[in-house]
């Protein structure tokens, strides 16, 4: 039986979350917080994304990697912020400067979605300072 108040949740349904979550969950909750915290109205969250549209997210690059497509280089990350990830690919290049794993940026540009993984090509960046 629940002793409290109507209208009001229990102290431990809070704590208790936060207790029993994995390490995975936790990371996310914070890229969330990290990608809300700039309050910039145009960023979107990953998950809620549009196939097709324009696009602004914010996110932490968690991986980078070169892959030779039809005998050309191209640079790709992995932008997570927490409600989901994107692939980023700048067709011809096979480094950025600054852009490394880890880092925090903000990616512009139209969202597409022909493989299983929703993919931005050479869009338009910022690079963000890193938190801590």
């Amino acid at each position: 039986m629940n002793s409290a108040p109507a209208g009001t949740e229990p102290r431990h349904d809070s704590w208790w979350g936060r207790l029993t979550r994995t390490r995975s969950e936790a990371e996310a909750a914070e890229l969330q917080t990290h990608a809300q915290g700039e309050n910039d109205p145009d960023v979107q969250s990953i998950n809620r994304c549009t196939p097709g549209a324009p696009v602004v997210v914010r996110g932490i690059v968690r991986s980078v990697t070169i892959r030779p497509r039809s005998a050309a280089p191209a640079l790709e990350i992995e932008l997570d912020d927490g409600s989901g990830s994107v692939t980023v690919v700048w067709l011809g290049r096979r480094r950025i400067p600054g852009i490394d794993a880890g880092r925090s940026m903000v990616v512009r540009g139209r969202l597409t979605c022909h493989t299983d993984n929703p993919t931005i090509y050479n869009p338009r960046y910022e690079l963000k300072p890193s938190s801590g």
